[in-house]
């Protein structure tokens, strides 16, 4: 493959711009142009750092070749004893360390079963005492950022922490991929409030679908404002059926800017009135609605 038979798509061109890392994007062009993945480090003249980084991202972007993943659940956690617990804490330094900066973020003193589950992340799914410490400061800082001031619950890292392992994020340039993706995220679904004037409250799941789903579309703040705008105007409210499928419309057209929405919409208004006759699309859009409703 030539640089010149690259296609890339404009979710993927999306992805890459938003990570704001030119190494993750001379990687990622490097492996579309057919070139083995692993040759990439030397061929590319990316110390082992600057490749592990870029490659952590790339995977957590899905933009990384597919790799089989070892598959962990938490019904097979083994079945550590206190014995087990007293031994790490007598003989193994790290485990000792982890357990005082575990405790330390949690702000409380982690009782036996909690220190069996913290045993399981090192001696199980072979995580680093580096890598459980962003870990749990992940866990912390996400209830922080959905309005707790709670500490998480072992429970709760756990499962956490076997999604990690399912992941492969097992080192701490993983770790930081993965945060930065999920920051990267929740920053997409703030704005994406912002622009349907939603304040006060989270999302639910399946409006949280429906807007990730228009962020990975592709469209400018000017097009979900305008699609957010025509579905109050011709439904009274915000209806996100009805926001979903004026913008999946636009977008099967290739019109993802307000300039090209303008250029392409055939809907103009007529006389007077700022109201629109209402296209097929979104007249079942509406029946739809009002089932669901």
């Amino acid at each position: 493959m030539t640089v010149t038979d690259l296609n890339i798509s404009r979710e993927d061109m999306r992805k890459l711009l938003a990570t704001n890392s030119g190494d993750a994007a001379i990687l990622y062009l490097y492996i579309q142009c057919g070139n083995d993945p692993g040759e990439a480090e030397t061929a590319l003249n990316m110390s082992e750092r600057t490749f592990n980084c870029a490659s952590a991202t790339l995977r957590q972007l899905g933009l990384w070749p597919a790799e089989k993943k070892v598959m962990f659940h938490a019904g097979e956690r083994p079945n550590y004893t206190e014995r087990d617990v007293y031994d790490a804490m007598d003989t193994d330094a790290s485990f000792r360390s982890l357990y005082g900066e575990v405790q330390r973020v949690l702000g409380k003193t982690l009782n036996t079963e909690e220190l069996k589950i913290l045993l399981g992340f090192t001696r199980y799914l072979g995580l680093t005492p580096d890598v459980i410490s962003v870990l749990v400061n992940y866990c912390k800082d996400r209830l922080r950022q959905r309005g707790s001031n709670r500490a998480p619950s072992l429970r709760v890292i756990e499962k956490e922490a076997y999604a990690w392992a399912e992941q492969g994020i097992d080192t701490m340039e993983e770790a930081a991929a993965f945060i930065q993706t999920q920051n990267l995220y929740n920053s997409s679904m703030a704005h994406i409030k912002h622009l349907v004037q939603i304040r006060g409250r989270r999302l639910t799941a399946a409006e949280e679908r429906y807007a990730q789903a228009w962020a990975q579309m592709g469209f400018d703040d000017a097009a979900i404002t305008m699609a957010y705008e025509r579905t109050c105007i011709n439904t009274g409210g915000l209806k996100w059926p009805y926001m979903n499928s004026i913008l999946k419309r636009w977008h099967e057209a290739g019109l993802h800017s307000a300039e090209q929405i303008q250029a392409g919409d055939r809907g103009k208004t007529t006389g007077k009135s700022e109201r629109r006759d209402l296209d097929e699309d979104e007249l079942q859009a509406i029946a739809r609605m009002m089932q669901e409703e």
